[in-house]
């Protein structure tokens, strides 16, 4: 039989520290989207963007891939920081002199709710709406979106 003390001894030293606080729900879903920012490359797409538009576009492009790359990375590195230490305090961003505490999105994007049976009650009466792929890299266009 195996002794399942400890485990429940963690799991309540976890409770005791996440119950009726804010603070560790808030800096656990910004570690796991900082941790999932390598999946929907925003930093990489802003990257490219910003050197592309402020610089000239030829070496824009690479120079701004491994801008992005390296904030992306910088980026899931500290949300596997915030997902490791959720339940200690400090519960405010660290390190925001060099990764904003904010997803990084290219300003062409500003990134909504997506339309579906989840936010949008009208697909009861069969109209729907949502974007057509949002993990492709500048695929922007949806339907039925005012």
């Amino acid at each position: 039989m195996r002794n399942v003390t400890p485990f429940l001894a963690v799991a309540a030293l976890a409770g005791l520290f996440t119950a009726g606080c804010a603070g560790p729900e808030q800096k656990m879903g910004r570690g796991v989207s900082n941790t999932l920012n390598i999946v929907n490359m925003g930093e990489i797409n802003r990257g490219v963007e910003q050197s592309a538009v402020m610089g000239t576009p030829a070496p824009g492009y690479a120079t701004g891939f491994f801008h992005g790359l390296n904030q992306t990375l910088a980026r899931t590195g500290m949300g596997v920081y915030e997902i490791v230490t959720f339940p200690f305090p400090p519960y405010h961003p660290v390190a925001t002199k060099y990764v904003s505490p904010t997803q990084g999105y290219p300003d062409s994007y500003k990134p909504g709710l997506f339309d579906g049976s989840t936010f949008q009650t009208d697909t009861y009466y069969g109209f729907s709406g949502g974007d057509i792929a949002p993990f492709v890299p500048g695929s922007r266009f949806a339907v039925f979106q005012n």
